[in-house]
């Protein structure tokens, strides 16, 4: 610290070559409260204690969290997802529990998620709807089904005529948001690639310490005909499927809906009721709350955000812009 001559006093038969830290009366009541030692050499020293220092300031280069590798627990397969780690690290950094975080381009909700498990209040934009499906699954995933009634999603559709105005505009995000309906998840990573058949899956398992089991679904959203259920049953067959859920925007046709009921039902070991091994949904249904018949001992979606403690957050916001 350099010279100090004010504070170049003795105490104790010591009197420092520079002077003290402190005056005269703060370094007795330090003394006092036995917090000031000597040395063999006879040179003072504060006792300090580890639980009272905050510990070394964060480096500019943050090397102690992984990126997330292929084998991750939290890995849900977007490109550019981040350890929730770093971001816990970042909002503990710069906020306080209460306090709004904002993440303008939040792809599949690391953000959101970390700010939801430390108890702040949070806004999330994106422009797909497959990042907002994805980030709605993840947070029931981590934080279960209660906590939809902490959040609203403003700008996707609420009714059928806007669910027809999103399917006019953009197939492709009608159909990433009609699977967010069910807890799916699309099984494109883009609107290119050859149609297989399948545009979004779900997982269930109806017997413990067996493997997951798969759903199909399939997404109209116009000009659908009793074909389109003649081959979601070649995929369900295909794929080696338990069940498979068409959801169109139309309403099904009479010869639709008995192709349906011939495809058979499927019957859970530990489950006394069967489920049609073929469903088909409309978005009027899944709108009213009508969801997939299956076995619920366990589900999940193509990949499963960890589990997390409950958060406090209120009046949160998913934004699609």
């Amino acid at each position: 610290m350099g010279p100090r001559p004010n504070l170049a006093y003795e105490y104790k038969g010591f009197t420092p070559q520079w002077g003290w830290r402190v005056n005269p009366d703060k370094l007795k009541a330090i003394d006092e409260a036995g917090r000031l030692a000597w040395s063999q050499s006879g040179v003072p020293y504060l006792k300090r204690y580890l639980n009272e220092m905050m510990g070394a300031a964060m480096p500019d280069i943050w090397d102690d969290i992984p990126p997330i590798n292929s084998q991750a627990a939290e890995r849900l397969g977007y490109p550019t997802q981040k350890p929730e780690a770093l971001l816990e690290r970042i909002i503990k950094a710069s906020s306080n529990e209460g306090d709004v975080v904002l993440d303008p381009f939040c792809g599949c909700g690391t953000a959101v998620a970390a700010a939801q498990k430390l108890n702040r209040r949070w806004i999330g934009i994106d422009i797909t709807h497959l990042a907002v499906g994805l980030i709605k699954t993840r947070l029931q995933d981590a934080f279960g089904p209660e906590v939809r009634k902490n959040y609203d999603v403003i700008g996707e559709p609420t009714d059928l005529a806007s669910a027809k105005v999103l399917a006019e505009e953009n197939r492709f995000q009608f159909q990433a948001w009609a699977l967010g309906l069910v807890g799916a998840r699309t099984a494109h990573s883009s609107k290119r690639g050859a149609d297989s058949g399948i545009d979004g899956k779900l997982f269930f398992r109806d017997e413990r310490d067996k493997d997951l089991k798969q759903i199909i679904l399939s997404v109209k959203s116009g000009g659908v005909q009793v074909r389109d259920v003649r081959d979601l049953v070649g995929v369900i067959n295909r794929e080696k499927s338990e069940i498979g859920v068409l959801i169109t925007l139309e309403e099904p046709s009479k010869p639709m809906l008995k192709e349906a009921v011939e495809a058979g039902f499927y019957k859970s070991p530990n489950f006394e009721k069967s489920v049609p091994r073929l469903q088909i949904r409309t978005i009027g249904e899944l709108l009213a709350g009508r969801g997939i018949d299956y076995p619920r001992l366990a589900e999940a979606t193509l990949k499963v955000a960890p589990k997390a403690k409950a958060a406090k957050g209120e009046n949160l916001t998913l934004a699609l812009e």
